[in-house]
């Protein structure tokens, strides 16, 4: 009988290519929207995540508490067995040592006297050891203005605002003026390899990046990070997975009693993380539902207009001696088929065009570059993101809304009378 009824489909395209042109419409645009909204949200807090908090973030109960002063004194230490035992217990995140600093940065004329001077925060990162994934996600070779990225221990690049600022041109050499996690005084030359411009406002105005390895020199911290920041393999953050591992992990491994201990913070432990996290996952929710519902509507509305024009077809059928129950069947069967197709194309279709958005992403820049706030970094490129949940939400609107329309228009068929239906015939 499926063969029968699909036969019949491919060869009646009255009935078949405009609902399916529909539903596959339809369905892409419902993949793309909810997976464009999800991606372009994760982007969000990628980009606090990157810069900030991690998706995952330790560090001393001391340091958690006077974050703001970024205190090296009270840094984590053994931050190498730390890693090692963290890689091992919880294998679905990488993760990095971060050194926050901040000093004054000497820009020398020729003859080594001091030409300019301004204020820097530097950041730590570990560029060069076997499968650092913090090129990729600083998205540094894209960012990059002017010059290379570092390629020696003592390499920096620096901001583009703050180049400006200074009058610093890639390959010259400048100062950090700070102190060292004793709190000793500390100089130490870095020769700037390039400029860079992240394009998150005035967010990088001050910003210099340097290796993990240089910063532990200045600062005479060997061993040490003021933080160890993990994040999942695919980069997307799932605030329940992370609230969990962070439990788990305080539990077993921070001593309330001991201000040096280990502490784990999720993303949502920021400032004001937690409320934008929680405002994004109610308003993807409410905005995901309402587009559900509408575009269910519309589907539903499709499957009862067209069951309501075969009447005729129905009345003639019914007159040739097939039950009420078999043609009831039938159209559903039909219905079920068109729905099935439509939604199949329209997934992979949709689920393309998510992925095409996911690597590509949609600049913002001139609508972003303005904005500023301490505590929220603003993306200027969002993507889409390619979900598990993609791959069968749509068939709640393609297949489900379809065949629930041709239903409601085939119930009709049981009211029908013999003497309206030859009545009907005779017109």
């Amino acid at each position: 009988m499926i063969k029968f009824l699909t036969k019949g489909l491919l060869r009646d395209r009255s009935r078949s290519l405009f609902p399916v042109l529909v539903i596959t419409l339809t369905v892409a645009l419902v993949i793309f929207t909810i997976g464009f909204m999800k991606g372009s949200m994760n982007s969000l807090l990628l980009d606090t995540a990157v810069i900030l908090t991690g998706h995952e973030k330790i560090v001393t109960r001391a340091y958690n508490k006077e974050s703001q002063l970024m205190p090296n004194d009270l840094a984590l230490l053994d931050v190498d067995q730390l890693i090692n035992d963290l890689s091992r217990d919880y294998p679905d995140f990488f993760w990095s040592p971060r050194i926050i600093f901040a000093g004054l940065l000497d820009v020398p004329d020729e003859n080594g006297e001091t030409k300019a001077q301004g204020p820097v925060i530097a950041f730590g990162i570990d560029f060069f050891s076997h499968g650092s994934r913090q090129v990729e996600i600083w998205e540094l070779e894209r960012s990059l203005v002017s010059g290379k990225l570092p390629k020696n221990r003592d390499d920096a690049i620096i901001s583009s605002k703050m180049a400006n600022q200074l009058n610093i041109k890639a390959g010259e050499s400048v100062t950090f003026i700070g102190s060292t996690m004793d709190n000793a005084f500390t100089t130490y030359n870095f020769n700037v390899s390039g400029t860079f411009n992240l394009r998150k406002g005035q967010t990088d105005k001050q910003m210099m990046l340097v290796d993990l390895s240089s910063a532990r020199l200045a600062l005479d911290m060997e061993n040490a990070a003021s933080a160890i920041l993990g994040f999942t393999h695919s980069l997307y953050y799932d605030d329940e997975a992370a609230v969990t591992l962070r439990d788990q992990y305080n539990k077993a491994e921070s001593d309330s009693m001991d201000i040096f201990s280990p502490f784990m913070l999720a993303l949502r432990d920021g400032n004001q993380m937690g409320t934008m996290v929680d405002i994004s996952e109610a308003m993807l929710a409410i905005m995901g539902g309402i587009f559900l519902v509408v575009v269910m509507v519309v589907l539903w509305n499709m499957g009862l207009m067209n069951g309501l024009r075969r009447y005729g077809e129905v009345g003639l059928r019914l007159a040739m001696g097939e039950s009420k129950g078999q043609v009831y069947r039938s159209m559903i069967s039909e219905a079920v088929i068109i729905g099935l197709t439509g939604t199949v194309i329209g997934t992979g279709t949709g689920l393309a065009l998510t992925y095409y958005v996911q690597e590509n992403g949609i600049d913002y820049t001139k609508g972003i570059e303005a904005l500023s706030n301490s505590s929220m970094v603003m993306p200027n490129i969002f993507y889409a993101q390619v979900t598990p949940d993609l791959f069968y939400i749509g068939f709640i609107p393609g297949v489900l809304a379809t065949v629930l329309g041709t239903m409601l228009a085939g119930l009709a068929i049981y009211k029908r009378e013999m003497a309206q239906l030859f009545k009907e015939l005779e017109t």
